[in-house]
């Protein structure tokens, strides 16, 4: 989840005053900006959001951290890929739609995105496989 901190954007100050952006913005524009990257089967959630998918509520952010260092934004993306894909390719196009999709809509540029492939869906099965983590 991203820390309950609003990131101000110091150069859309104006006459009429100043942006604010909460980091679930930015979580729920990277969720689907990595969804949208072929290859990608879906977005790796915690028990939490998928309880709530269940239930009808669609969480766009989930997957997605938000960090906000000192050295600028870290977004960390986890997904589970599609078998037979090109993984560095994917993870590439995944980061260089993240960060478009962030600098159109926000202004925000970024200082990491980093993607993490936690599992392969196999297209005879109906749920992913995810790699426990240790």
């Amino acid at each position: 989840m991203a820390e309950n901190h609003i990131i101000d954007l110091e150069e859309q100050k104006n006459d009429l005053g100043k942006v604010e952006i909460s980091p679930e913005v930015i979580e729920v524009i990277a969720g689907i900006a990595s969804s949208e990257v072929d290859g990608v089967a879906t977005m790796r959630g915690n028990f939490a959001t998928g309880v709530a998918e269940r239930l009808g509520r669609k969480n766009h952010g989930k997957g997605v951290k938000v960090e906000l260092k000192e050295d600028g934004i870290v977004v960390d993306v986890s997904v589970i890929i599609i078998y037979g894909v090109s993984i560095p390719e994917v993870a590439k196009k995944i980061q260089s739609n993240v960060k478009q999709a962030l600098q159109t809509m926000t202004g925000i540029d970024l200082e990491a995105v980093n993607v993490h492939v936690v599992g392969v869906q196999f297209e005879a099965q109906t749920e992913p496989q995810e790699v426990t983590e240790e």
